[in-house]
């Protein structure tokens, strides 16, 4: 019998290792196959919700934040990056690239996520900031990002303009750091079992396997 399983997937759209993650989750759910139904659900969490606009550098950002040298830094991309093209993701990150703040791109997914093509909208996110090295600040980069993952680019720009969801967005994030989620990707399955971090598939199968003996 098929288990029903609704995955709350916490991340931010400026993360690398919630693309390994997404890759693993995604590739046990083939793997299982009619085992389980997954229901996946993309939740917001910002790494750097006081950043600006304009971003910052990576390696200077990964210096205060982490206290890594840039020799550290530059070793560090290219292991993720390594762990990225093993679940067929480009990322084209390097020492000239910047973070930028990603709220915007949260209350875009939180549309998505009622209007349809939230998976497909997560994905292009991830696209347009580590494979094309644009700004998911910027709302014409959003707003192409959502046409490119099919969704209507007008009303894309009017939830942008009018700062729709803003309240929406804050109060999750909110409850998630409250719920103990400190970092990301956090997966929560059924409300009730956390796997933490960019696992690679073979550590999702198991554990869905696992959950789905239980549910």
């Amino acid at each position: 019998m098929t288990k029903p399983l609704k995955i709350d997937f916490v991340s931010d759209v400026s993360c690398p290792w919630c693309i390994i993650g997404l890759g693993g989750l995604e590739t046990a759910l083939e793997r299982v196959g009619d085992l389980v139904a997954a229901d996946i659900h993309f939740q917001p969490f910002e790494l750097n919700p006081h950043m600006p606009p304009e971003g910052q550098n990576i390696v200077e950002h990964i210096a205060e934040k982490y206290g890594a040298s840039p020799e550290q830094s530059a070793a560090n991309r290219q292991a993720i990056h390594a762990r990225a093209a093993e679940v067929g993701f480009t990322m084209k990150t390097g020492e000239t690239s910047r973070i930028y703040n990603t709220f915007d791109a949260h209350r875009l997914l939180h549309w998505a996520g009622i209007t349809g093509g939230q998976t497909a909208l997560k994905k292009a996110l991830f696209e347009t900031y580590f494979t094309d090295g644009q700004s998911p600040a910027d709302h014409e980069v959003l707003v192409a990002a959502a046409e490119k993952a099919g969704l209507d680019g007008a009303e894309a720009r009017e939830v942008l303009t009018s700062g729709r969801y803003t309240n929406e967005v804050r109060a999750a994030e909110r409850a998630w750091h409250e719920a103990g989620i400190s970092s990301v990707p956090a997966v929560i399955i059924n409300d009730r079992y956390l796997i933490s971090g960019g696992q690679p598939a073979d550590y999702f199968e198991k554990a869905l396997r696992q959950i789905a003996t239980e549910v």
